[in-house]
């Protein structure tokens, strides 16, 4: 028969509350630094991703004019010379 040691459960308490007050711990650092972060990035002159796309977009269609209307000029001045 098994007896229950008195020294092992005010350890194994001890262990399992140390390990709550460590995660506790972690998630207060993970946020602070998350905050930090997000303060951070929004000091800086950063352009969104959805920005970011619509300016390439934009970028891509003036190319591509910008060829098509080369192309037709160099038609234009091949048929005057």
């Amino acid at each position: 028969m098994q007896t229950r040691n008195k020294f092992m459960d005010d350890v194994s308490q001890l262990m399992t509350n140390a390990m709550g007050v460590a995660q506790g711990a972690k998630d207060e650092a993970d946020n602070a630094l998350k905050s930090w972060m997000d303060r951070w990035l929004s000091e800086r002159d950063f352009v969104t991703r959805e920005e970011f796309d619509a300016v390439r977009a934009m970028a891509q269609k003036a190319r591509e004019e910008n060829e098509a209307l080369k192309a037709r000029l160099d038609i234009l001045e091949g048929k005057s010379k």
